[in-house]
């Protein structure tokens, strides 16, 4: 196992961390059984879901080991609320049972009948996809995902790194970032976004948790892509949330690391200014440039050989550091107030058994120091922006999301 996906596993006993893909379907299967088997036999047939943790030894980093699709894997839930928020509040409560990736990584939940489904011509059938983290990030899990619901492509390969000697990847990394902050002082680069002040938003989630959901076509998202139009949308309904208490926002977007993937998890947490004080143009321009630079920043050498340097680590030196952290401790700042994570799912060609795929969506995890985030996620021309929420951080979610939905 890659270093940077044992540290997700290792994380993941602290701070919980699975990944809930959904994918609504317009109908029912007409042969339910049936559809579930064609998902169970593709699943065989993909090796990154026919495998499991073995971490037996205190001194190595846990290793993937071949496992068998088990029956428990692919669920069928009936709801006692049958409606789209029904649904969705079912999707909220999957989070009490995080995986035990020593047996299995993933987990397929199907809803069915579901009413209401944004698009459906009457009922429909809502697929949800319970990842680890250490088994992928968001990219890779949506290529899991649609791998199980029928497309073609197959998920690519992790190319391995070989782990190095730390030394003298350590001095390189160094080197390098020095280079980095000349860089940045000589105005090649510009400097990352700041970090922001602590908000009611970024208190220890408690209280009820909620996920809602907006859907809209790409044409109908004002911004020169779908990211950073919803970003200026977050920023102006948090502005109008937080009121006076607002101050200088920020977002953390998960950002894709250029070069080879050498890991299950190949990405980067990217700091990117709201700029509520500005109007729309000019914020949505600000936003562009800063997740411009931050991807700039990502292709320098210094990443990469901070990359190749963390790959260096020893096992139990990693273990130790991880054992450290303490999920209790308020920090001053974060690098951002909330989360927007936004994937692109690809073409409308999924579907489960003879049910086309209407739309797709996710609820990016809570953390200590993070009660609401954000999900943007389109498949054809179809987009959805999610919220998931704790009651400490947005006591009315429905008024919160009529604000998001008015700045769309």
């Amino acid at each position: 196992m890659a270093a940077v996906d044992a540290q997700f596993y290792w994380m993941s006993a602290k701070i919980p961390s699975d990944q809930f893909l959904l994918y609504a379907f317009d109908g029912e299967p007409a042969d339910f059984t049936r559809a579930v088997e064609e998902v169970r036999s593709r699943a065989h047939a993909c090796p990154d879901l026919t495998m499991r943790v073995d971490d037996g030894s205190a001194w190595t980093y846990p290793r993937w080991v071949p496992a068998a699709v088990e029956s428990d894997q692919l669920l069928r839930h009936r709801l006692d609320d049958d409606s789209w928020r029904g649904c969705l509040e079912a999707v909220v409560r999957l989070a009490d049972d995080q995986l035990d990736v020593r047996r299995a990584q993933w987990r397929l939940h199907l809803f069915s009948p579901v009413y209401g489904i944004p698009g459906a011509a009457g009922s429909g059938t809502v697929g949800v996809m319970q990842v680890a983290h250490a088994l992928a990030d968001g990219a890779r899990a949506s290529a899991l995902a649609a791998w199980l619901f029928g497309r073609a492509e197959p998920v690519p390969e992790v190319t391995r790194l070989s782990p190095g000697f730390l030394p003298w990847r350590a001095v390189n990394a160094a080197r390098t970032h020095r280079k980095l902050v000349r860089d940045t002082r000589a105005g090649i680069l510009r400097p990352p976004a700041p970090s922001r002040p602590v908000l009611s938003i970024n208190a220890r989630p408690a209280g009820k948790r909620t996920v809602r959901t907006l859907v809209r076509k790409r044409a109908q998202l004002r911004g020169p892509t779908v990211t950073v139009a919803v970003l200026a949308a977050v920023s102006g309904a948090l502005a109008g949330h937080l009121g006076d208490s607002a101050g200088p926002l920020g977002a953390e977007v998960p950002m894709a690391k250029p070069g080879v993937r050498h890991a299950h998890n190949h990405f980067a947490n990217v700091p990117v200014g709201l700029y509520p004080d500005l109007p729309w143009q000019a914020r949505v321009e600000r936003i562009a440039a800063d997740l411009a630079n931050a991807r700039r920043r990502s292709q320098h050498p210094a990443v990469r050989a901070a990359d190749r340097a963390f790959a260096a680590v020893p096992a139990p030196l990693l273990r130790w550091g991880v054992s450290q952290f303490d999920p209790n401790v308020r920090p001053p700042q974060v690098s951002g107030n909330t989360v927007v994570s936004s994937v692109d799912r690809g073409p409308a060609d999924l579907r489960f058994g003879d049910a086309p795929v209407l739309l797709t969506a996710g609820y990016p995890a809570l953390s200590p120091a993070m009660g609401l985030t954000h999900g943007v996620h389109g498949i054809g021309d179809t987009v959805a922006i999610s919220v998931h929420t704790a009651e400490s951080a947005i006591g009315d979610v429905d008024t919160y999301v009529q604000r998001l939905d008015a700045e769309l």
